[in-house]
């Protein structure tokens, strides 16, 4: 079934609306069992050009002449024998594919009663006989304006006047009904900007609104030069390009009937989303992850069609190796492993499910343990001892990264505060602090009550940060970390070395400490490259006040080269793997025995 709803009429107001042409070119039904009344009406809409008119005289067959018509507007008459207005009326609003069709009663009746029930059931409007001509024209035309104003709002994206979502769908359906009938191939690109996020986070909404529509105008214009199929005859509106979400399109490609030739058309895409985009004095050059999945292989519906791109666009920005990827069963198998793992992640601290281990820190000169890093755990009930790689990135999706970190903060605290009631000296806990519990602004308050209720000194707190996640908004992260250390904890930066920090603003963030990747210890002392990344980051740390500390050493040798280097603390499994909370006081205890004796 065609619908009239895909022609775009740009955004205007009702008046603009009311004046176009367009409006003409609705479709108008009228249910009458008075052939004369028809033809009446029937003339006086042509003569202001309303030509596409429908009409029934049999009101027994108007439900189904209107569910395949589909009109703009319906004129209905109330009284009429054997199906009355009224009734007509009830069981249109009834139906789910016609209860949004606008109705013109006429009715001869000057009851107010007969008005009352009418508007009950959902009229619009109203036309008293015997019709005036000019009022009829008036209200049909208004009729449709509101209408056509009224899908506009619904049906597009008010910033990029691309069809939203709920439009795309509709079309998409009718194609791919279309193509179980014909036969051919349909290809659904989800194209994820995430540029968009980015900008409208840093310099505002106007300028992420501004590159939204650059986007919007390279998407059409790619959907133009692909070329239409066979199937484009059969649903010639449907839309090809739409605004799904704020930072993510969809692309619709008749064309390509192979994996290659589907492949060449999203490197066409990609090249021409990439071109740099001025945006008054800055310049910027878009990336994009796409998303691809096919009918019928992938899916016989919009629905399906939209989670297998989804699920192919996240496994492509994970990977990281190609910009886009193609859904696949194996991807949907481990999307529902993943969607099993969500749901069982939900409520696992208030089942007692997650557990903290310790990775002891140590003092490079002395050989001493100065304190830990908390790394959680989920001790799945049916999958065993789960790290953090496998869960967290999930909590964070979903949401209960807040939760789950707030647990760790507070069983840290506990944990180190009753290491010093067990007489193992203040030893410091760290902490990692997950991107979205950083930048969501409670940390702080978290952290506060944390050590309140804990009666931990904030002094041996240390929370552990990315660069990536300090670098996404630096004036934002300035200010919370200098709430944090008003708190009198002390910040580190982790992992440093493997995101983009600028030295320019590492010096303004009040650091008390940088963390050397392990990738960057791994090949010491043999690798000459690695050893002089290492000093450099030894001698800038210095340089800013900060201590530095190298993760993951496993030999003598690297530690032997990290001593040499100036490095002043370390944790890997030369010292020890992680332990668990009694285990860390034994290992503490055993590291003080030969000093009490």
């Amino acid at each position: 079934m065609k619908r009239n709803i895909w022609a775009s009429t740009g955004s205007a107001g009702l008046d603009e609306l009311a004046s176009r042409s367009p409006l003409l070119d609705a479709k108008v039904m009228m249910v009458d069992d008075e052939p004369l009344m028809t033809d009446l009406i029937r003339t006086h809409l042509e003569e202001e050009g309303y030509v596409n008119f429908v009409v029934s005289n049999e009101p027994s067959e108007a439900l189904e002449l209107l569910r395949r018509e589909d009109p703009g507007v319906l004129l209905l008459d109330l009284m009429m024998p054997k199906v009355s207005g009224f009734e007509l009326l009830e069981a249109i609003r009834a139906d789910r594919a016609l209860r949004y069709v606008p109705v013109i009663v006429l009715t001869a009746s000057t009851g107010a009663d007969s008005k009352l029930r009418a508007l009950q059931l959902g009229a619009s409007d109203f036309l008293s006989k015997p019709v005036d001509a000019s009022e009829l024209v008036l209200r049909v035309r208004n009729t449709l304006a509101f209408r056509q104003y009224h899908e506009r709002l619904i049906n597009f994206d008010p910033v990029t006047d691309l069809p939203n979502q709920r439009m795309f769908d509709r079309g998409l359906a009718d194609m791919l009904e279309v193509r179980d009938a014909v036969g051919g191939v349909l290809t659904l690109l989800n194209v994820n900007v995430p540029e968009w996020r980015q900008l409208r986070e840093s310099m505002g909404q106007e300028l992420a609104d501004r590159l939204a529509i650059a986007i919007a105008r390279r998407l059409e214009r790619f959907a133009g030069s692909e070329g239409p199929s066979a199937l484009a005859a059969s649903v010639e509106r449907a839309p090809r390009v739409a605004r799904l979400a704020s930072d993510r399109f969809g692309v619709l490609l008749e064309r390509p009937t192979n994996a290659e030739a589907v492949e060449a058309a999203v490197k066409r895409l990609l090249a021409l989303v990439s071109e740099p985009v001025a945006l008054g004095p800055h310049e910027v050059a878009p990336t994009a992850w796409v998303g691809i999945s096919v009918s019928p292989a992938d899916g016989r519906t919009a629905e399906d069609l939209h989670k297998c791109a989804d699920l192919a666009g996240t496994r492509a920005r994970e990977q990281g190796t190609a910009p886009f990827k193609f859904a696949s069963p194996e991807l949907n198998a481990k999307s529902y492993e993943r969607m099993t793992l969500g749901l069982q992640l939900r409520g696992a601290a208030q089942r007692g499910e997650l557990r903290l281990q310790y990775q002891p820190k140590l003092d490079l000169a002395s050989n001493r343990i100065i304190g830990a890093e908390a790394l959680v755990r989920w001790q799945h009930p049916d999958l065993g001892l789960l790290p953090p790689g496998r869960f967290i990135p999930l909590a964070e999706d979903l949401g209960l990264i807040g939760g789950i970190g707030q647990w760790v903060i507070e069983r840290a605290c506990h944990a180190a505060a009753g290491w010093a009631r067990d007489g193992l000296g203040e030893l410091k806990i760290a902490v990692n602090v997950a991107r979205p519990q950083f930048l969501g602004g409670d940390v702080c308050a978290v952290l506060s009550r944390a050590l309140f209720d804990s009666g931990l000194p904030a002094r041996q707190m240390v929370l552990e940060l990315t660069e990536s996640m300090l670098m996404d908004d630096v004036q934002d992260a300035l200010a919370l970390m200098n709430e944090l250390k008003a708190l009198g904890v002390t910040l580190s930066i982790d992992d440093f070395g493997t995101g983009y920090s600028s030295l320019s603003y590492l010096k303004r963030l009040p650091l008390d400490e940088l963390k050397i990747d392990r990738s960057f210890v791994t090949d010491l002392p043999g690798r000459h490259a690695d050893a002089a990344i290492v000093r450099a980051v030894i001698d800038l740390g210095h340089s800013l006040g900060m201590s530095v500390t190298a993760e993951g050493v496993e030999t003598s040798q690297q530690l032997e080269c990290l001593r040499q280097l100036g490095c002043d603390q370390y944790q890997g499994f030369l010292s020890s793997k992680p332990l668990s909370a009694k285990q860390l006081n034994q290992f503490v205890l055993r590291e003080l025995a030969p000093a009490a004796s």
